[in-house]
């Protein structure tokens, strides 16, 4: 019997793992990638509440492979987004996952966006961001036939992507390696087991048990939660730390009529405004060949709250077929009410504490950054846990 298959064996016989990662999204996805790989003699689980992985943030996103223009120079949504997009794009080619490197334009049609542009530009050079470049009408024209402004910001490197299909990749990897992907186990209890389970003969090696609302269990040495929209609720269960919240915001998307397609080559975004967390409403287009305009941004009353209010889009009506689809995402307050603006990970106090590490918030753009931020967790689980 080979060593895979005597790690599959055990780990069916015993139901207990060397580390437990919980959340089927693209970024547990492409940390239990990234771990598995990394040390293929440990053994490893993923836990997922649905039955099937990348359900919420992951399947319910525009589909951007975000340069990494936008983001405060430092932080790490700057250096991730920047190395995750390089990472995404020798991926996709590597593994024949389709994607188009249409990319982006960031259109002032004002004069007094103007400022705010050429702050992007600087802002994305500072960035490592590839082939920027400030463009005029002319060549806005050039590039877009059908869209006017005064100046743009041109991202050659910003591309398309279905991140549901890069994620559920990554998840064919971390089982190919020999992974074991749990489903329908939605993560309702994390606690350090009071004594060894009957008849082990391995007493507390795996000391903490993941017990499910359904009544399953799992034990493990090391825990990983990646839980998006319930990062926060994961956190107390586990007895750590109940900041920072979240707070879900849905964004509606409309659909251009197919005859209409032609209008939009690539991403058209309109220059931030900053008293907003959000890029404003754009086009982008998709893998299946639609464009989506939006989003908006406002409060969903239920986590995976994806159905719909209605809006006037007026100036659209012309070219709008159908509302598209709609996506939730998670929001991190503080405990003074301020948006947490960077990606937050932490752990606890105690037995319990030293032995877990929670994804507290991994905001736009988790997916364009998913394999640099599954780096960067492995890293630290290494430090944290010796592994």
């Amino acid at each position: 019997m080979s060593t895979d298959e005597t790690k599959r064996e055990r780990v069916e016989i015993s139901n207990s793992f060397d580390v437990a990662i919980v959340g089927g999204g693209i970024v547990g996805l492409a940390s239990a990638r990234e771990l598995i790989l990394r040390h293929p003699n440990l053994t490893f689980t993923l836990l997922e509440k649905e039955n099937e992985l990348a359900l919420h943030q992951t399947g319910h996103n525009s589909g951007v492979i975000h340069s990494g223009i936008y983001y405060t120079p430092g932080s790490l949504k700057a250096k991730l987004c920047v190395r995750g997009a390089m990472l995404t794009y020798q991926y996709c080619q590597k593994k024949g996952v389709p994607y188009k490197k249409c990319g982006k334009l960031i259109v002032a049609v004002e004069r007094e966006e103007i400022p705010r542009l050429k702050a992007l530009y600087e802002r994305g050079q500072v960035n490592n961001v590839p082939d920027l470049r400030l463009i005029d009408a002319k060549a806005i024209r050039e590039k877009e036939p059908y869209c006017r402004g005064i100046m743009a910001l041109d991202s050659p490197n910003t591309g398309i992507v279905d991140w549901r299909i890069v994620a559920l990749t990554y998840g064919k990897d971390f089982q190919e390696a020999g992974g074991t992907v749990i489903t329908d186990f939605e993560a309702s209890d994390i606690k350090v087991a009071a004594e060894s389970p009957a008849g082990s003969a391995e007493g507390l090696k795996y000391p903490i048990i993941i017990k499910s609302s359904q009544g399953k269990e799992v034990r493990c040495r090391f825990v990983l939660t990646c839980g998006g929209l319930y990062s926060d609720r994961l956190s107390e269960i586990s007895g750590c730390g109940s900041e920072p919240r979240i707070v879900p915001f849905r964004g509606d998307y409309l659909v251009l009529k197919p005859e209409k397609n032609y209008l939009v080559k690539g991403n058209i975004y309109p220059v931030p405004n900053p008293r907003f967390p959000f890029l404003g409403f754009h086009f982008t287009p998709r893998m299946d060949g639609s464009i989506w305009l939006g989003p908006n941004a406002v409060l969903a009353f239920k986590r995976e709250g994806y159905s719909l209010f209605d809006f006037d889009t007026q100036d659209f009506v012309n070219a709008i077929s159908y509302r598209g689809p709609s996506g939730v995402r998670a929001l991190a307050l503080d405990a003074e009410g301020n948006l947490v603006d960077d990606f937050v990970f932490d752990g606890g106090k105690g037995e319990l504490g030293s032995r877990i590490l929670h994804i507290r918030n991994a905001p736009s753009p988790a997916a364009s950054s998913s394999m640099a931020i599954a780096e960067m967790i492995a890293d630290e689980l290494e430090k944290r846990f010796q592994l």
